[in-house]
């Protein structure tokens, strides 16, 4: 009879030991799983695969009229199906390109010339990124050294944080790397692209936030922040090609579809918000932008001398699709809720000379590329000691709160551990 007890306490007070599941309830990837079970909806699917192949070869402009109906048909009963609100969760590598391929199936059919995407194939889940960071400790551990450094450089204080973290110093380092020429020859943009997405993905936010948007009241700052995508290779080429087409691209590509129609929903700009933005979510806006990095459509900014972005293409024989093309452009460069979600996160509207005096600098490393162009140098430290304790403060709170286990509750978990383990070992 004790021990049954002993065990009912333990699991009722604990709620279990084994984690909670990790399924996704409305996946795409489960939601694909169900339907190739039901004989009706398997057939529907392999209908909608090969409209998948078929927008993938040809552009959206050009669409057989036939063909389109019936895509448009077998889509309208699939999603009434078991993908009737299916999504796919950000930052999970491949398991992320599975589900989008499988999201873009069922929603294959793209209105002619519509730069407008339906929606987000991604959940909206609170990021807990902040939980994990480790960026303010690396921050102090800095700013406890002494040294002297440059006051008017701020960005070059996150490369040396990134530095003394393995992930995000590996991961800078790879992209530096692969963006770069090599023995005299070009770079590869497409392995530059790659190894972009990977740094942006895999990094916690709090290190990639501050690395893209660092605040810079000069020149010299202005240059190392545009240059921290590297953008000679990931932006530039010989060329501008024409937005219009620029984006087929990118709507051939369903991880560049994807992140498009993320940043089209996050950062959908609204003239009667108080901060410019139809969601009301900046930290949504911002990790929406950098998910465009390292994709056809990568932004990047305008000059060393602004905060404004832009896109490398040109509306320029653009014909009677002018004002498309000019959708295009400005969703990037004439953005209100971008802009405000920069202005925010790089502390422009609460910098002032007070603030700036309370600043501490120390100066780091160099870490370059090849060339001019792909140089990236940490050579300082820029953190407001008047924040650095409370936000300290609120991760200890937050992951306090956030723990599987209070501290009662892992009192009384040992305090009943302890007292089964005494009564299995009794005679």
């Amino acid at each position: 009879m004790g021990l049954p007890l002993l065990l009912g306490l333990l699991f009722s007070q604990t709620g279990g030991l084994l984690p909670q599941s990790i399924e996704q309830p409305n996946s795409c990837i489960t939601a694909k799983r169900l339907c190739l079970a039901d004989p009706a909806c398997n057939a529907t699917y392999q209908i909608l695969e090969n409209c998948f192949r078929s927008y993938a070869k040809n552009s959206f402009f050009i669409l057989d009229h036939a063909a389109r109906n019936k895509c448009l048909q077998a889509e309208t009963m699939i999603r009434n199906s078991h993908f009737q609100e299916c999504r796919c969760q950000r930052r999970t590598q491949r398991q992320e390109e599975q589900c989008l391929r499988i999201y873009w199936t069922v929603h294959s059919t793209v209105s002619e010339g519509d730069f407008n995407l339906e929606k987000s194939p991604y959940k909206n889940v609170v990021s807990e990124e902040s939980l994990k960071t480790n960026y303010n400790k690396l921050a102090t551990q800095v700013s406890e050294s002494h040294l002297a450094g440059d006051r008017t450089n701020p960005c070059l204080q996150v490369a040396q944080v990134c530095s003394l973290n393995r992930r995000c110093g590996r991961l800078r380092g790879m992209y530096a790397a692969n963006c770069s020429p090599k023995d005299g020859h070009p770079c590869n943009q497409r392995k530059c692209h790659q190894e972009l997405k990977h740094f942006f993905g895999k990094v916690d936010m709090d290190f990639t936030k501050r690395f893209l948007f660092c605040p810079c009241q000069e020149e010299f700052c202005g240059e190392r922040r545009r240059k921290t995508i590297v953008p000679d290779c990931s932006f530039q080429n010989s060329s501008k090609p024409n937005c219009l087409v620029l984006l087929d691209t990118c709507l051939k590509d369903y991880m560049c579809k994807s992140r498009l129609a993320d940043f089209q929903e996050q950062c959908k700009p609204s003239s009667s918000s108080s901060d410019g933005c139809f969601q009301h979510s900046h930290a949504t806006c911002l990790e929406a932008y950098m998910g465009m990095i390292g994709t056809p459509m990568t932004p990047n900014y305008i000059s060393n001398s602004t905060a404004d972005v832009t896109l490398w293409c040109t509306c320029e024989n653009s014909g009677n699709h002018k004002e498309d093309c000019e959708e295009i452009l400005n969703s990037f460069s004439s953005n209100r809720c971008l802009r405000n979600a920069m202005q925010s996160q790089m502390g422009l509207n609460q910098v002032n000379t007070k603030d700036q005096e309370e600043l501490q600098f120390i100066s780091s490393p160099n870490i370059q590329g090849d060339g001019t162009s792909t140089v990236l140098t940490a050579k300082m430290y820029w953190e407001s000691v008047k924040k650095t304790q409370p936000e300290v403060l609120m991760q200890n709170r937050q992951l306090s709160s956030h723990s599987v286990y209070s501290g009662d509750r892992f009192s009384l978990f040992t305090l009943t551990l302890t007292l089964l383990l005494l009564l299995l070992g009794s005679p």
